[in-house]
C-alpha cells in the first residue's frame, strides 16, 4: 500500500469579513460614517458663519467621498486611516538617545 504525501492548501484572496466593495466592509463604515459626520458637522459650521449653500454642499459631499476613500483598503489590505495609526505607534514608539560627548583620550 502507497502513502501520498500529504499537501497543505493554502488559500490565498479570502476575506475575514464581508464587502460591500473591494476594500470596503462594516468596519470601513463604521469609520466613514464617523468622518462623515465630522465633516457635516465641519459643514453646518461653514453654513452658519458664512450663509453659503454651496460651499456647505460642496463640503458636505467632499467629506463624504473623502471619507469612504480614506477608508477603504487597498491591495496590501492598508487604508490611509490605517496607515497613519501605523505611523503615528511607530513615532511614539522610538526611544530618542542624544549622543553626549566624552573625552576619550584623557587619562
Amino acid at each position: 500500500m502507497e502513502e501520498t504525501p500529504l499537501t497543505l492548501y493554502i488559500p490565498l484572496g479570502v476575506k475575514t469579513e464581508v464587502e460591500f466593495f473591494p476594500g470596503f466592509g462594516k468596519k470601513q463604515m463604521f469609520q466613514a460614517a464617523v468622518g462623515s459626520i465630522l465633516f457635516g458637522l465641519a459643514a453646518f459650521l461653514i453654513w452658519l458663519m458664512t450663509g453659503s449653500v454651496a460651499g456647505t454642499v460642496v463640503t458636505v459631499l467632499s467629506g463624504i467621498a473623502g471619507s469612504v476613500m480614506m477608508t477603504a483598503k487597498d491591495a496590501n489590505n492598508l487604508s490611509v486611516v490605517n496607515q497613519c495609526a501605523n505611523m503615528f505607534r511607530f513615532a511614539r514608539s522610538q526611544k530618542y538617545y542624544p549622543y553626549r560627548y566624552g573625552e576619550e583620550w584623557e587619562e
